[in-house]
Parts: structure tokens; sequence; C-alpha cells
């Protein structure tokens, strides 16, 4: 039930935010429908096709090699019992805290011709030269997808492990009785069952791989993500950076189409709290040691092999690691993730309080349109940003040039930390969008009209009754947004002033020097940083468990 609370002033800030936030996809949407004779025409006739093939090839093969992975390891973790898998449920989900960029240049260096790895063959076997023997070349567009496939992963293990144990066992229960082994009861029955949730999956970690930048950039591959920023900085055309955004953009419709589409008839059935309480399937000797095998070894490469190496680097070149630069540039960090994570949450709370208040049928808009930033990749996001306040600069200089009252202020905002800050928060909002609002639907109805039964005013009411019970999910939203601030590269990148340096771009800088180690303090907080949502994530998941 929702109350009439006078709401103008509320429903301007939500409408307000829903279209400042939504202004930079607009400004995209039509720069990119802006003719441009030069530089775009040129990139069509010579490499789009490229990049273009390159971005449909990686976004498939990290599909596919993902599936590969995640969907047994799920599997095994929802419906078997075998040594170990009570700490592969959470641990399996750590690559996520692992940049890519630095997975990437940590197996580089072990298979390089000068790594570790083929250094010791041509001792064991006494080969010479390159000439003498053949080995995989990982710094190929197959290295990146291997790479990214390593850390997106766990998006499609949690999510289908989570759809398996909502599931009635009833089904699993029911090929087993018809002589169904383990590995045809998992294509037949499972693998039908969880399609809503793979599909859901697959369309994030095509989003994610999308926007990949750094380890894209850093083997030398071309796609549409690296050709956005070649174009901003090789010929400063925001046209043509807008045009091959667009294009960028009409792939993530198609991507989130095809996810919708594929549930368009799918019915769910939430199980019974009483069922699924234990194993379906009890591994025993070869089988379980193979389960426990391949976890381990996934786990290894993902997340254990990376760690340890980086802390390595960390101790061996702490004293060039550990330093002034370092110490700013984490400060740096620090504060605009602060901002953005205080600005998204406050921002959510004021939205989502309309939402919950008012009864007009578009209540539910300025949320989702203000949320719609969260799939724009970060290359596409600063060139989104960079439209409409380049524009407002403009008009701010013609009006001060005008009217003679202030000096012109040059690029105020598209040249500052302005940019960098609101291009985090149109991309980030979402996250405490959804947590905000999560939290809001456990709040009884009977609170609001308790307080309006006495008077009690539309602001009071947020102030008084609301905030205190969502302080966990303001608190949860707060440190997500702030995380993915502090890991946030490629919009960084583009955005930020000169001689300014977040933490991830002053990592990415070694990393495409090829000098990591000199940046190993700070590569090690970042992915420290990044264990903390998982944590979260877990022990909600555990939480909630344990309830049922």
């Amino acid at each position: 039930m929702r109350l009439n609370f006078s709401l103008s002033k509320w429903q301007f800030i939500a409408f307000a935010t829903g279209f400042c936030l939504s202004l930079p996809l607009l400004f995209l949407i039509f720069e990119s429908f802006q003719p441009d004779k030069e530089v775009f025409e040129h990139l069509k006739q010579t490499v789009l096709w490229d990049y273009t093939f390159n971005t449909i090839v990686l976004i498939f093969g990290v599909c596919l090699l993902s599936c590969v992975i995640a969907l047994p390891l799920a599997w095994l973790c929802a419906y078997s019992d075998f040594p170990g898998k009570k700490h592969f449920e959470w641990a399996l989900m750590l690559p996520l805290a692992m940049p890519t960029y630095i997975i990437a240049y940590i197996y580089t260096d072990l298979f390089d011709y000068a790594g570790p790895i083929q250094s010791w063959l041509r001792a064991v076997f006494g080969w010479q030269s390159p000439s003498d023997y053949w080995f995989f070349d990982i710094r190929t567009l197959g290295g990146a997808i291997v790479m990214i496939a390593l850390v997106l992963y766990p998006y499609l293990f949690l999510i289908f492990k989570t759809a398996l144990k909502e599931q009635s066992y009833k089904l699993v229960q029911a090929s087993q009785v018809m002589g169904y082994s383990p590995v045809k009861s998992f294509f037949k029955v499972s693998i039908p069952l969880g399609r809503g949730a793979i599909a859901a999956a697959l369309a994030l970690i095509s989003m994610e791989s999308m926007a990949d930048f750094a380890t894209v950039n850093y083997f030398a591959v071309s796609t549409l993500t690296t050709a956005v920023y070649d174009t901003w900085l090789g010929y400063y055309s925001l046209t043509a950076a807008a045009k091959i955004s667009g294009i960028m953009l009409l792939f993530l419709f198609v991507v989130i189409g095809v996810e919708k589409f594929s549930r368009r008839n799918q019915a769910v059935f939430e199980r019974g709290a009483s069922e699924n309480n234990g194993p379906l399937y009890y591994l025993s000797g070869k089988s379980a040691w193979l389960a426990t095998a391949y976890c381990a070894l996934i786990l290894f490469a993902g997340f254990v092999l990376p760690i340890l190496i980086l802390m390595s680097y960390a101790v061996s070149y702490f004293s060039e690691a550990f330093n002034s630069d370092a110490f700013l540039y984490a400060w740096q960090s620090l504060k605009i993730a602060l901002i953005v994570s205080f600005v998204c949450v406050a921002l959510s709370v004021l939205v989502n309080f309309y939402q919950r208040s008012s009864v007009a049928r578009w209540a539910g808009v300025p949320g989702k349109v203000a949320s719609t930033g969260y799939a724009l990749p970060g290359t596409v996001l600063a060139i989104a940003v960079l439209l409409p306040l380049t524009a407002l600069d403009q008009q701010l200089n013609i009006f001060a040039e005008s009217t003679q009252w202030f000096a012109e202020p040059g690029l105020l905002f598209s040249g500052s930390i302005f940019a960098l800050m609101f291009a985090y928060v149109v991309r980030f909002y979402a996250i405490s969008q959804g947590a905000i609002e999560s939290s809001y639907a456990r709040i009884s109805p009977s609170l609001d009209m308790a307080s309006h039964s006495m008077g009690v005013s539309a602001g009071n009411t947020l102030r008084r009754v609301h905030m205190p019970l969502l302080k966990r999910g303001m608190l949860t939203a707060g440190l997500i947004v702030f995380i993915e601030c502090m890991k946030e590269l490629p919009a960084a990148l583009l955005l930020r002033p000169f001689d300014f340096e977040t933490l991830a771009t002053y990592v990415f800088q070694y990393v495409s020097d090829e000098q990591l180690e000199l940046a190993s303090v700070s590569a090690l907080f970042i992915v420290l940083v990044g264990l903390i949502p998982l944590y979260l994530v877990n022990n909600t998941m555990e939480a909630k468990a344990s309830h049922e």
C-alpha cells in the first residue's frame, strides 16, 4: 500500500536523477547519428570489420569457456558431496577479485620466451632457439579469451549453482529412478532446468567481456572497446568514437534481448523450505578425488597462482613498490570512491523512497532510467559523459564571453575530476539502486501507514523510520560501489585530468611497460579490496541458507 504523502519535492529529485544519469546515453545515441565523412569512413573501409569480428569471437569464446569451467563446478557444488566441497563453494568465487590485466601480465610473464617455463624447457631438452620447438603464444585473441574467462566464470558458477539449489530435487531424483547416470542427468535435467539462469549469467559475462579494455589492449588484440579508445586519443573524433560506441550498444541490446527471449515462456517454481537439505550424489574413490582435483585446478589457475606470484613480486620489490606515488594515487582513488559511494547511496535512497511512496504508475521509471549506465562499457561511458559535459563547457564559455560577468572557465566540467566522478556515478548507480530497493522490500508498509496516521511528514518518515532500517543495505551498497570505483580502469584512463592518476591507472601503466613488479603492492591492494564484496555475498548466502 502506498500513501499520499506530499511528494512534489521527492518527485522532482527522482526525475532529475533519472534525467541527469541518462543524459550521457541520450547524447551518445544522438551523436552516433551525426555525419562523419573522414575518421569513421576511414575506419569502416579499413579495420572496423576486424574490430567487430574480434569482439564477436571474444564474447563467444569467453561465454563458451565459462560454460566449460563453471557449469560442472556449479553442478558438483549444488548436487554432490566430495572432499573440500564446503571450501570450494566460496573459494571458487575468488577470481572475481583479480583484475584481468593483472592475471594477463602474470601468465604472460610465465609463458613468454624468456619466462621460467620456456627457459626450463630449453634447459631440459637442450633447445637453443624458437625454431627448435613450438610453444603457444599467449598474447593472442585465444589467450585473451582464456584470461578473461578465468576471471568471469564465477558469475555463471554462482548464478547456476543458486538456481540448482533453489529448484526441487524431485526431477533429478526421478532421473535417477529412470537409470540416468550423473552425466546424463546433468545434460538432460540440470541444464534445461537452469537455462534461464545460464542465459542471464552469460548475458552478464558477454557485457563484461565486451567492456574489457586492459587485457585486449595488453595483448594487442583490436576490439571495439580498444577502437573507441584509439579513435578518441588518436583521432580526437568524438563523433567517430560515438559511432563505434553505437555499434557496441547494438551488441548490448542484442545480448539483453536474447537473454529475455530465452526466458519468455519459462515459469519458475520455488522449492519448499524443507527440501534440498543434503547432496544427491555422494562421490567416493576416484570420482571424489577427480571432482576435488578439478575444483582445485580451476581455483589454482584463476586465483592461487596469480596471488602467490603477485605476493612474491611485492616481497622482492617492496622498497620500489611501496613508495610515495603509490600512497598519493591510493589516496586520490579513496577520495573519489568515497564521494561517489556517498552520492550513489544518497540518490538511491531518495529515488527508492519516491518509488515506495508514490501512487503514480510511472513511479518506477526514474530508477530504471538512471540505472541504464551500468550496461555501458567503460570506454563507451567515457565518450557518453564527455559529450554533454563538453557541450555544457562550450555554452558556459560562450555565456561568459558574451556577458563579461566572469572569466571564461575553460574545461570546467569535461577537463576536471568532475567528469570522472560523474562517470562513476552514472555507471555504478545501478548497484546502489538494486541494493536499496532490495532493502526497502523488507520494510513493512504498516510502518509507513503508522507514520502517516501520526501526521509525520515524508521527510521525517524517511529520516526517522526508513533510514535506521536501511543501514545495512546502505552500507552494503556503498561498499560495493566503493570497490567498483577503486577497480574501474577504462573510464579513468579516458577521463582523468592531466597529471592525475588513480590506483588502477597507476598499476596498468606499469603492466603496459612490463613492470608490474614495481606496482605489485598497489596491485595487491586492489585485489584485497575486491575480496570484500565476495565475503559479503558469501556471508549473505550462508545466512539465507541457515535461515531456510
